[in-house]
């Protein structure tokens, strides 16, 4: 391994599609889908980078029960000063489809086109250390969001979504080291993103969407809204989404995938929480660090297990950021 490897990387994701919402009536749309504002965010040109909060948004899709089916990173990107909006949204692409079809549901005569391109679009992930003094240059037709930095290895890192068309001319490839490092990266920001296993599992507080900037509570309805506020003003929510790790092995990296339950060693029969996200940590070899949902009360006492209750046990690690007191 290149000793700047760890520093730096531009990789192919593959988990990652892309879903584009065009048309002069696309902000409206997503306004009343989304659980955060779309309104009023700052326009950038392709071959630039979207980033702050004025100009890139995290955003959830949820169900009438308040349940997420989708999380994103969204960015307005106008294919000129003058065009019609043209909304990005970064999302797993296990349920790209199945997204931009329910979205696409709520149209009717509106004027807004809502296109999963990922099969005609590569995702790329780039990250660099504050350390490093590398960087991207990127295409004139280039979509490119900046997410929040993380601190990781002792060093802030900065993290760059990137989607652009296939073409002959543009190839893609997976570099295994860094796509390691951007995955590990994902998971210590505990930043949460939903895929096709944690579909409707959640409500956007239980994985801690609302401290993390990903719910808009002043904003008006959209499905599920009168479920996510009464969860966040009369405090019924009592499982949050935690940081963890354990020991890694064949076995182990089996079992850590998003979907997989905990359970606490005082009670085998009923599970306790779920995986959101794992991911083998890059600078430690041994250790896998995860994303998990849990209840408030089995992190007082006891041990909490993966998978089963005699799996591996979890250690709970500290969260890179304050929760919103519910």
């Amino acid at each position: 391994m290149p000793p700047n490897s760890l520093n730096h990387g531009y990789t192919t994701l593959t988990d990652w599609g892309l879903i584009l919402v065009e048309g002069s009536d696309a902000a409206t749309l997503l306004q009343g889908q989304l659980s955060n504002s779309v309104v009023g965010l700052k326009g950038t040109l392709s071959g630039e980078t979207a980033q702050g909060p004025g100009a890139v948004r995290l955003v959830g899709y949820c169900n009438p029960k308040g349940r997420l089916l989708t999380s994103a990173w969204l960015a307005l990107f106008p294919e000129s000063a003058d065009s019609d909006d043209r909304f990005a949204l970064f999302v797993s692409k296990d349920i790209a489809a199945s997204t931009a079809k329910r979205l696409a549901m709520y149209v009717l005569r509106s004027k807004v086109k809502v296109l999963d391109v990922s099969n005609d679009w590569d995702i790329f992930g780039s990250y660099q250390s504050s350390e490093s003094e590398q960087s991207t240059a990127l295409p004139k037709e280039a979509l490119a969001l900046r997410m929040p930095d993380v601190l990781a290895q002792g060093q802030s890192f900065q993290r760059t979504l990137i989607a652009q068309r296939k073409s002959d001319a543009n190839t893609s490839s997976v570099d295994d080291d860094a796509l390691m490092q951007w995955n590990s990266l994902e998971v210590l920001s505990a930043i949460p993103r939903i895929v096709l296993a944690t579909q409707e599992q959640f409500v956007p507080q239980m994985i801690n969407f609302e401290s993390v900037a990903g719910v808009d509570f002043k904003k008006g309805c959209y499905p599920g809204q009168e479920i996510v506020a009464r969860s966040q003003y009369r405090g019924v929510v009592k499982r949050r989404l935690q940081l963890a790790h354990t020991e890694a092995s064949a076995s182990t990296l089996d079992l850590a995938k998003p979907g997989v339950e905990l359970f606490h060693e005082g009670d085998a029969s009923q599970p306790c929480g779920m995986v959101v996200l794992a991911a083998s940590n890059s600078s430690h070899p041994d250790r896998i660090d995860l994303q998990v949902e849990c209840k408030l009360d089995a992190l007082e006492s006891g041990q909490i297990h993966l998978a089963m209750s005699n799996g591996p046990v979890l250690k709970i690690d500290q969260l890179p950021y304050p929760l919103i007191e519910i």
